[in-house]
């Protein structure tokens, strides 16, 4: 365990080298030096009076911190970094959860481990889909479920009753449905009873949903798809690993992809029909990353709902398309597309944050239902199972 006394400050034009006082500890654990600042510390202490462990919160006032807080004494004892506070106050923290918990811990770990895949690499996986009734009422199903939909951003449940109901109540196995704009649960044919392509027989590019929402400063997390019936031909869903093409981006076009998270850009739902008058618009730039790690965590790609473009400067807009464009064809390769032809009885969960979705053109009658989800409570579900999200 060393404190971290002095530390010198790059010189600024014209200026003298000056230095500054540093509060933190440094300790090694695994071999890999970590860093923590005093107050962090002591922000993040672990007894009773600063943390109720009952419920999981903080009990401590961090505004009553003092910002230059130093520990009257530290040290490693039986696995435990010990700190003496000023007043007396002790804190201990376990090496391992240090280690865990530290900027330099978190930096080389994936917050959500996924699986990216094209066509060849999910077909050879041969992933096998949930089924209804074990489904419903074996939580070991639902936890094999919930794993899959993790590291494909995809997830199947066959053998499912063809009604609106009964697809309901497989959502709500899985978690809280989203009331939007488009209402609950929702159910609909090629009307064009909405002000939205998705409403006709027309095809559809791949794309994400509700790049237009902005309350969450992102797009809803996921949608549920179940074909309740269809009398006629095509209709095929077209699914698309977005990672796995943004990916490709990075690895070949560094710069395009670093831009494409940098930029942001409006997307828009304007709908006056007759029973339905929305206004809708979010922006953001079309994938984001966390920015400790750099790990890809959403793609917001929808060419139907992108806005004006205003948001980016006359000598950056060039270099945008040229970026959007290598994007687009990485997604566009044929080898990339998985198409599935959905029937009843097949209830189909999207990640909206990573997996694109479109179809083909149809004829016919072709029904289907379903629904958008709360990320928040799917990935809550899966943790409640232990696993990682």
């Amino acid at each position: 365990l060393s404190a971290g006394m002095f530390s010198v400050l790059p010189r600024a034009a014209g200026s003298a080298l000056r230095q500054t006082r540093l509060l933190f500890a440094q300790v090694s654990y695994g071999g890999t030096p970590m860093r923590f600042n005093y107050v962090w510390l002591r922000d993040h202490c672990r007894s009773a009076s600063s943390y109720n462990s009952a419920t999981h919160q903080r009990s401590l006032d961090t505004g009553s911190i003092e910002l230059t807080l130093r520990p009257e004494s530290s040290a490693v004892e039986d696995g435990q970094l010990v700190l003496t506070w000023p007043g007396g106050h002790v804190s201990k923290f376990s090496l391992s959860w240090l280690a865990e918990n530290s900027y330099e811990g978190r930096k080389t770990v994936m917050e959500q481990p996924c699986v990216l895949w094209n066509a060849n690499i999910y077909q050879n996986a041969c992933i096998s889909a949930a089924k209804w009734d074990k489904f419903m009422s074996c939580d070991s199903e639902l936890k094999k479920f919930l794993q899959n939909y993790l590291w494909y951003g995809i997830a199947f449940v066959d053998d499912v009753p063809a009604t609106v109901e009964a697809t309901e109540e497989v959502i709500r196995r899985v978690s809280l449905i989203r009331e939007t704009i488009y209402g609950r649960m929702w159910s609909f044919t090629s009307d064009f009873s909405r002000g939205d392509t998705a409403y006709s027989q027309l095809a559809l590019d791949r794309h994400t949903d509700t790049s237009y929402f902005q309350e969450s400063l992102a797009p809803l997390g996921l949608y549920v798809f179940h074909c309740l019936r269809h009398e006629g031909t095509g209709g095929k869903t077209l699914l698309v690993d977005g990672f796995y093409a943004a990916e490709k981006l990075r690895q070949h076009f560094p710069e395009n992809f670093e831009l494409l998270c940098r930029v942001p850009i409006r997307h828009e739902y304007i709908e006056n029909t007759e029973n339905h008058q929305n206004h809708m618009m979010g922006i953001g730039p079309v994938l984001n990353v966390y920015p400790w790690n750099n790990e890809l965590y959403m793609i917001r790609y929808n060419n139907y709902d992108r806005s004006v473009m205003n948001t980016i400067p006359h000598d950056t807009i060039r270099r945008w398309y040229v970026a959007h464009r290598e994007l687009t064809t990485e997604l566009r390769r044929p080898e990339n597309e998985l198409w599935v032809k959905l029937t009843p009885g097949k209830v189909i969960f999207i990640d909206n944050w990573r997996v694109l979705h479109g179809r083909e053109s149809f004829t016919g009658l072709r029904q289907l239902c379903g629904c958008y989800l709360t990320r928040d409570d799917v990935l809550s579900a899966a943790r409640r199972f232990g696993l990682q999200a």
